[in-house]
C-alpha cells in the first residue's frame, strides 16, 4: 500500500473548505487530507470503527466534523480494494491454493482479486475487464499480470490466453453470471478451480430489487441455487457456498461459490 501521510492533528490551513455550517463530512475530509485513496475506502474504515475525530470514534461516513479536528485513522486493509477480502475468504473456505497456478480474473477492475492471487503466489494472472485504466498501477506493473482491458470475456478469443488456466475467479457487475461463466470456464484446464462472487442484485428480477438492494433471504437462496445449477450444468462439481465477509457497496449481501472441474 502506498505510504500514507502521518495521521493525527492537522492545521486548518490543510483542511478542505467547510460548508455553511463550518463543518465537513468526515469521509470527504479523510480523502482530502490524503489519509485514504477514496471515499469508499474511508467509509470502510469508518464502518470498522477505525476513525476518530478529537478522540471520539466516528459512527458514520456522513458525520460532519470541524475541519480543524484532530483526526486519527487506520486502514481496514492494505489491499488496493476491499474486494480482496471477498476472494481471500473464498479461497480459504474452499481450500484453493493459487501458488504456482495460472489464473484468469474476470472483472478485474481495480485489482482486489488480482492482488490476492499475487500475494498467494500465482504464477501468472490474466486480468480481464470491459473497463479501461482501472487496474491499480502497482498491479499493472507486475510482470505476472497480463492485462486485457476494454475486453469482454464473451468475445475473448481462445488465442488470447495461450496456456491452460488453472484457476478462474469472477467478480462482475451489471451482468448475470449465466452470461459470463460459460465463456470464462471455456479457458479452464482439467482439474481447474473456480471462485465466483454471486451478486443477487444483478441476478434477481426487478421485482426483488428495491433501490438497488435485495434484502429477501429467500431470493438470496434462489439466486445462489440457480448459479450453482448453472455451474453444475457446465460439468463442474460445486464445492460449496459461503457468504462474503463484507457487504457490497450498497449494502447488498453477496456470496462466494467454489467449484472444481473434473
Amino acid at each position: 500500500m502506498p505510504e500514507l501521510p502521518e495521521r493525527g492533528a492537522h492545521s486548518p490551513a490543510e483542511s478542505p473548505r467547510a460548508g455553511a455550517s463550518g463543518r465537513v463530512r468526515i469521509d470527504r475530509l479523510l480523502v482530502e487530507l490524503g489519509l485514504f485513496e477514496s471515499r469508499a475506502r474511508a467509509q470502510a474504515a469508518i464502518a470498522a470503527g477505525l476513525v476518530r475525530a478529537d478522540g471520539v470514534v466516528v459512527a458514520k461516513p456522513s458525520a460532519e466534523v470541524n475541519p480543524a479536528a484532530s483526526i486519527s485513522a487506520e486502514d481496514v486493509h492494505d489491499f488496493v480494494s476491499r474486494g480482496a477480502l471477498k476472494l481471500a475468504a473464498g479461497l480459504d473456505a474452499f481450500g484453493i491454493d493459487p501458488r504456482g497456478l495460472v489464473a484468469l480474473d474476470v472483472g478485474a477492475s481495480t485489482g482486489g482479486f488480482t492482488e490476492v492471487l499475487l500475494r498467494r503466489g500465482a504464477r501468472r494472472i490474466h486480468a480481464v475487464d470491459v473497463g479501461r485504466a482501472q487496474l491499480h498501477p502497482r498491479l499493472a506493473a507486475r510482470p505476472e499480470v497480463q492485462l486485457m482491458e476494454g475486453t469482454d470475456i464473451r468475445t475473448l478469443e481462445r488465442a488470447a490466453i495461450p496456456e491452460p488456466v488453472d484457476l478462474v475467479v469472477v467478480d462482475v457487475s451489471f451482468i448475470s453470471l449465466a452470461l459470463v461463466l460459460p465463456p470464462a470456464l471455456a479457458f479452464a484446464a482439467p482439474r481447474a478451480s473456480l471462485v465466483a462472487l454471486v451478486k443477487p442484485q444483478f441476478e434477481a428480477g426487478r421485482a426483488a430489487v428495491r433501490k438497488g438492494v435485495v434484502r429477501d433471504a429467500a431470493v438470496h437462496e434462489a439466486v445462489c441455487a440457480r448459479v450453482e445449477g448453472e455451474i453444475a450444468a457446465l460439468g463442474w462439481r460445486v464445492l460449496g457456498r459461503v457468504p462474503s465477509p463484507i457487504e457490497g457497496g450498497d449494502g447488498n449481501r453477496e456470496f462466494l461459490v467454489g467449484a472444481a472441474r473434473p
